[in-house]
């Protein structure tokens, strides 16, 4: 993980879109141990987690994993949404709007319990009543809002003071201005931007669950695919599946949304593809490139072979929803993101009894996406080998150029 947060450049719309992607990956992305961390101990110690699964104590865990398991609600619902508010105060006016963003986030987080919001219930479930901070829910989105803001308006204030106060005073003014705006901003957490994200949230997650139930959650494959390729990933990914997907783990144990654009099904299809029909010139440099992307999770690497044949975006977006279609079907899910996307990831994400069904998911949509890619390369028939060498490298440069114009180092995180 880079330790700067990607700034997008330009004045176009995919690069405003990538600036605001950035920016919200530079908020999680520093923090996805966090995220890790609460999957990986929700995987080994909740009652139907690994553990009490193998040691066969599911109706009555051990008592070492309920211990270990009362972690799993605040890493979600308290530390990570901190986390998030903490970064983005950082990455727009260093520590100081760090501590001010948390305070902000927090009022945000208790808004639920401190007015009495009632929840819908998630697939028809009873409602649920928000009394005390055990109640509380991750808000994310709130942390994308308050954090970055409060530090804003501390920045704006820091700089008209400037130079004028007085000699002896300036730690003094510099706390209480942190602590008054912090507190300001936790008040309108709680009464403005928590109550709206929260009701965001429910509804989102009641369209969600709808797409999920009618099975057509497929169809957001459409957007994520070729989001992909022009590297606007980070943005759907970190700025919308993961906060949901976290909301939905937390009520159901898993998520099907963390699987929509890990899934490295995708991108081994396209590469196995060009393997066995791209042209000859480029398939020596296959090999390293499916080992690097579906064991590593690094999925930039398949980037350049579909730029070089852009066509291939059809057997990405098809296999892809593929993918989703069998896991909505059986209702699979992982139970945190699997970050970096790669077998490995998916497979310590996934709950004991989703393990087999979910690897199944990832082969499902690797085995369409090459059957398409295949017939679009024309069973590798169509395409000189000179020609293709020299379309690699143009691929290649014009996905570097792709990564620049969506990441350049910025301020250290």
């Amino acid at each position: 993980m880079s330790d700067y947060t990607p700034v997008a450049a330009g004045s176009g719309a995919r690069a405003r879109v990538q600036r605001f992607g950035a920016f919200l990956a530079g908020m999680v992305m520093p923090n996805l141990g966090a995220f890790i961390a609460f999957g990986l101990i929700t995987a080994l110690f909740i009652p139907t987690g690994w553990i009490n699964t193998i040691a066969g104590t599911t109706a009555h865990p051990l008592p070492i994993t309920t211990q270990i398991g009362t972690l799993v609600g605040p890493l979600i619902s308290i530390l990570i949404p901190l986390l998030i508010g903490y970064t983005g105060g950082k990455m727009v006016h260093g520590t100081r709007g760090a501590v001010v963003g948390s305070v902000a986030t927090l009022g945000a987080m208790l808004a639920p319990v401190a007015l009495g919001l009632v929840g819908v219930g998630l697939n028809g479930a009873d409602p649920i009543v928000f009394k005390t901070i055990a109640d509380i829910q991750p808000n994310i989105l709130g942390a994308f809002i308050l954090g970055p803001l409060t530090a804003l308006i501390l920045r704006f204030w820091d700089n008209f003071i400037e130079g004028k106060v007085k000699g002896g005073f300036e730690m003094l003014v510099d706390n209480f201005s942190a602590g008054i705006i912090g507190g300001i901003f936790a008040v309108f957490g709680i009464y403005i931007v928590g109550p709206i994200t929260f009701w965001i949230a429910q509804g989102l997650g009641q369209l969600v669950n709808f797409l999920v139930n009618i099975h057509l959650l497929p169809i957001v494959s459409i957007v994520v695919e070729p989001a992909k390729v022009l590297f606007l990933n980070n943005a759907l990914n970190h700025g919308v599946f993961t906060p949901l997907g976290s909301e939905q783990a937390l009520a159901t144990g898993k998520s099907i949304l963390f699987m929509i654009e890990s899934n490295p099904g995708p991108g081994l299809g396209i590469l196995t593809a060009m393997l066995l029909f791209g042209p000859r010139a480029i398939r020596p440099t296959v090999p390293a490139a499916m080992v690097v992307h579906f064991l590593g999770g690094i999925h930039e690497i398949y980037f350049p072979y579909v730029l070089m044949k852009p066509i291939l975006v059809v057997a990405a977006i098809i296999g892809g929803a593929a993918g989703v279609l069998w896991e909505s079907i059986f209702n699979l899910g992982l139970v945190g993101p699997a970050s970096p996307g790669s077998i490995f990831a998916w497979a310590l994400e996934s709950p004991p009894s989703n393990i087999v069904l979910n690897l199944i998911g990832i082969f499902i949509a690797a085995g369409v996406t090459f059957v398409i890619g295949a017939l679009l390369l024309g069973f590798g028939r169509r395409e000189s080998a000179v020609d293709a060498s020299i379309d690699l490298e143009a691929a290649r440069e014009q996905s570097a150029q792709n990564k620049k114009a969506g990441k350049t180092p910025a301020t250290a995180s």
